[in-house]
């Protein structure tokens, strides 16, 4: 078996699909989501098996890019609330060790009080 990646480009509100790896491996799906299905299936019409597909879409490169900062920034977000999760768990453990009530706890850092506890029991 081997890996093959599916070159998809958008024609008439369908996805046309070619698969270099094997010659002759042409398909088409209405949605990237059923590539997978196609590809395999197309290959065992022409006597091959496939393991992983890669689907790649093929967009001009001003979407691309539009994509790719898309993918990037939530990447960031996504670092950025796993630092705040990080630093909100050590305030509430400072502002506890320290005394503090759970109720002045969510007062103090503007977090509700269940979600003090919950920081607090992680």
């Amino acid at each position: 078996m081997m890996d093959v990646t599916a070159h998809c480009e958008r024609h008439d509100g369908w996805w046309a699909i070619e698969v270099a790896e094997i010659p002759g491996l042409f398909t088409q799906t209405r949605r990237l989501d059923q590539v997978e299905a196609m590809v395999r299936d197309a290959a065992s019409m022409l006597g091959k098996q496939v393991g992983k597909v890669n689907v790649q879409p093929v967009m001009d490169r001003e979407t691309m890019q539009a994509v790719q900062e898309m993918l990037q920034a939530r990447t960031e977000a996504q670092r950025t609330q796993e630092r705040a999760s990080q630093v909100s768990r050590q305030v509430v453990a400072l502002l506890r060790g320290e005394g503090l009530t759970v109720r002045d706890v969510a007062q103090v850092t503007g977090i509700s009080s269940q979600r003090v506890s919950a920081l607090q029991k992680a």
